[in-house]
């Protein structure tokens, strides 16, 4: 089962969420939280597999609340999909910075907010279908694009493809069917090239991809 918390100050979406994700077979919500402190506290409790956060609550939003349980100075984080009103560029570079795994608009629909969490359970990161193309051709806000984080190693020419095409905003299926390649094959690539580049995740793989000049 996939353990999940909910923070969210409105009680209708909290049991919202609730009902969409109790209904699955593989999914419990343990926990859910009206404010940004009790989320911390709860996550760090009950250690949940993943936790849906909305970006404005009392005590701490959930950009920090992010930071906090999924941040680069975490030694061991867990995985956060940020589920929000806001479609703020800002929003969404401060939560995929701060360790998010995804970025949904509370619009998005039961089946996104499903495949979110699965997603983030399994290390992998969903965004808004939306903003995910205009989020990364921005993630930095602008600057110029250099090639300021090298890889470790150079990445091969098939790895470059599913970079390519992850930074198009494709999932793993589409980015199989387009290169020809297996599920598995890909997952092997985009976990090779994340080691490479020091990644934790497919959204940042995507966005060194953008920052770099990968894709244009």
């Amino acid at each position: 089962m996939i353990r999940v918390l909910i923070a969210d100050d409105q009680e209708m979406v909290r049991m919202g969420f609730r009902m969409i994700l109790d209904a699955q077979d593989d999914i419990e919500v343990v926990a859910d939280v009206a404010d940004g402190v009790s989320a911390v506290s709860k996550a760090r409790e009950l250690r949940p597999d993943v936790c849906l956060l909305d970006i404005r609550m009392p005590g701490l939003d959930g950009l920090e609340v992010t930071r906090q349980l999924a941040g680069p100075d975490v030694a061991d984080p867990l995985k956060v999909v940020v589920v929000t009103t806001f479609d703020l560029d800002e929003y969404v570079h401060t939560a995929l910075r701060n360790g998010a795994h995804g970025f949904l608009l509370k619009d998005a629909g039961p089946a996104l907010l499903i495949e979110a969490v699965r997603a983030a359970d399994r290390g992998d990161a969903l965004v808004s279908p939306q903003i995910t193309i205009r989020l990364l051709k921005h993630f930095d806000g602008g600057t110029p694009k250099s090639p300021a984080t090298p890889p470790s190693e150079p990445l091969t020419a098939r790895e470059l493809d599913v970079v390519k095409a992850a930074a198009r905003g494709l999932t793993n299926t589409e980015i199989g069917a387009e290169l020809f390649l297996s599920l598995s094959t890909v997952k092997t690539h985009l976990a090779s090239v994340q080691g490479k580049i020091g990644a934790r995740n497919r959204v940042e793989t995507a966005a060194w991809a953008w920052r770099n000049g990968v894709v244009s």
